[in-house]
């Protein structure tokens, strides 16, 4: 083969070259697809309908201090840590001696009164007998002077006067001995309602006044409260009346259930919890106040509301939101997120049942961003 000959076949050779690799580019761009392909999920309603663990704390459906009303000496107490006492039982007696004093001296005062009233109340007996015979007397003429008349008429008078005057003296009197004899009987301390004695702080012989230590403490252990803070994720729907299981560390594998008694209806505004009261009977003494204890809440919704996988909410610093594709475009919403079921949470935001989101959340798909949902 000449050289000419040579020259043509090594130029066919190189276009058919060309000519294959343009083939196998032109078939890579044709297979190729420029819109992401996103894994999506969506949107459904559902009620909400679960049960959550929420610490607890028990406590003594009715508790108080014992203080003295009045300044003295413990003379004698008949409780201890531990004693069960009844309503009306005597637990304690004090005594003073600048009382005892006090009421002799009402007494005597109330005595003097009275007696300063009949005397009053004898003269003026008397001296209206006067006035009487005087003024029958004087119905004939010239036996009695006008003047006279009269005046046994004033005197008369003022003996009347003087009557209820003593006797307000009396009254008074009166009401000062009951102040003291009612002061007196808070001397002997008695147990407000059935419960046990939890404290006791004094002894025979100390001095006791309104201010300082309580002498005792007593608390109601056959009734109890459980207080429950509940997040204001789970307040809608609280059902008043329902029974709530709990459990406490002094007792595993035993649950114990009360029934919802109490809600404030206001959150408190440091932690936005809402205090809820459990009522516990307690007849055998079994569970203690104070004990922390893990409530089985309940939570239900009134209405159905919109369920997302979880792993499709995003937060960032800024913002917690759901990526919506719509017309093949991706979309942030913004959303509130609630309780947790499973794999889903229940969020809340500008999303309908049915509307198609990105099953994973992220901050790289951008807002208008062309893609195409695949669902699994």
């Amino acid at each position: 083969m000449n050289r000419a000959g040579l020259v043509v076949l090594f130029a066919a050779l190189l276009a058919l070259t060309c000519c294959g690799h343009e083939n196998k580019s032109s078939g890579k761009a044709a297979n190729a697809d420029p819109t992401p392909k996103v894994e999506a999920a969506r949107v459904m309603t559902q009620k909400l309908a679960i049960t959550v663990h929420l610490p607890g704390e028990l406590e003594p459906y009715e508790a108080v201090a014992i203080f003295p009303k009045v300044t003295g000496f413990v003379k004698w107490i008949g409780v201890d840590r531990g004693s069960r006492v009844k309503s009306g039982q005597l637990i304690i007696r004090l005594e003073a001696p600048e009382l005892v004093a006090q009421r002799a001296e009402a007494q005597a005062k109330l005595q003097g009164a009275e007696a300063q009233l009949a005397s009053a109340q004898a003269k003026v007996a008397s001296d209206e007998s006067t006035y009487q015979h005087l003024k029958a007397a004087a119905a004939t003429p010239g036996v009695v002077a006008g003047n006279d008349l009269f005046i046994s008429g004033k005197v008369a008078d003022a003996d009347r006067a003087q009557v209820i005057a003593q006797q307000e003296n009396v009254g008074a009197a009166k009401q000062a001995f009951k102040a003291i004899s009612e002061t007196e009987a808070y001397l002997q301390v008695s147990a407000p309602f059935d419960g046990i004695v939890t404290e006791r702080n004094v002894h025979p012989g100390a001095l006791v006044g309104p201010a300082g230590t309580p002498m005792v403490r007593i608390e109601t252990l056959s009734r109890l409260r459980v207080i429950v803070p509940i997040p204001q994720t789970y307040i809608a729907g609280v059902p008043e009346g329902a029974a709530v299981s709990f459990t406490v560390p002094a007792f595993p594998g035993q649950t114990f259930t009360g029934t919802i008694a109490r809600i404030a209806h206001s959150l408190d505004v440091k932690t936005r919890t809402m205090p809820v009261e459990l009522e516990v009977t307690n007849p055998t003494g079994q569970l203690s106040p104070g004990t922390f204890c893990d409530v089985l809440w309940p939570v239900r919704r009134p209405d159905a509301t919109m369920f997302v996988p979880s792993s499709s909410v995003m937060t960032t610093l800024e913002r917690v939101f759901v990526i919506r594709i719509r017309d093949g475009k991706a979309d942030w919403v913004d959303v509130k997120t609630g309780a947790t079921v499973d794999k889903l949470i229940e969020v809340f935001g500008d999303l309908h049942e049915g509307d198609v989101v990105a099953a994973r959340g992220t901050d790289e798909l951008r807002p208008g961003t062309s893609v195409s949902a695949v669902y699994h």
